[in-house]
């Protein structure tokens, strides 16, 4: 841990993990990220579509949303959580959750290049349905306009950890009292067709592919 930047270090450093493969698996399994930046001298945390990159991560907005049009250089930071359960003690001092929690920390850069632009859409898009892009028509001039894509690059990226039971006092144990995990399940149920669609067409390949992400 002496090797990170102090912005980067975990309070706790017994759910604090470094590893590139650990914050990846994180990133990869999380659908949104809350993008954290500074604008006209006030703090903004924002909800965004996402794909992890070569050496960055690609973020998806409207071309004239701030964080688009403010990304040259910006300081950046994206936090991605999985609840995995509620951790049910028997005071409530021990209560807690189990979780997964990636951190990112890097600068912005505005995806201008169209070939990277075009990646960056297609790994966002995919991230989300794995396999879309092939099902659908090309995006037109008018949308890729109105589209903007954010590459932040990472400097630094922390994961923390927590799983298993509740931590209770041991005087506690013999209260006769429910203690123990309440698993939180994300899972992707059929795909609903809007009234646009024909009948006989079937759900795409690629919300199975999703669904099968979650599947336990």
């Amino acid at each position: 841990m002496t090797d990170q930047p102090r912005f980067n270090r975990a309070r706790n450093t017994k759910r604090a993990l470094y590893d590139e493969a650990t914050v990846h698996a994180i990133l990869d399994a999380g659908m949104v990220g809350h993008v954290g930046f500074v604008a006209e001298g006030r703090p903004m945390v924002m909800p965004m579509a996402y794909a992890r990159g070569p050496g960055c991560i690609w973020l998806h907005g409207a071309s004239k949303a701030r964080i688009v049009t403010l990304a040259r250089g910006m300081p950046l930071s994206m936090t991605v959580t999985l609840l995995d359960g509620i951790v049910a003690a028997r005071s409530g001092f021990h209560h807690s959750v189990n979780y997964r929690s990636a951190v990112v920390h890097g600068k912005g850069r505005a995806v201008t290049d169209p070939a990277e632009l075009d990646t960056a859409l297609q790994a966002i898009t995919e991230h989300l349905l794995p396999g879309r892009q092939a099902e659908i028509r090309p995006m037109t001039a008018q949308e890729r306009k109105a589209t903007g894509v954010v590459a932040l690059t990472i400097e630094a990226a922390s994961a923390k950890i927590r799983s298993g039971p509740p931590v209770d006092e041991a005087g506690d144990h013999g209260l006769g009292l429910w203690g123990g995990v309440v698993p939180v399940v994300t899972a992707l149920g059929r795909g609903i067709p809007d009234g646009h669609t024909p009948g006989d067409v079937a759900e795409p390949r690629s919300v199975g592919r999703a669904r099968a992400r979650f599947a336990t």
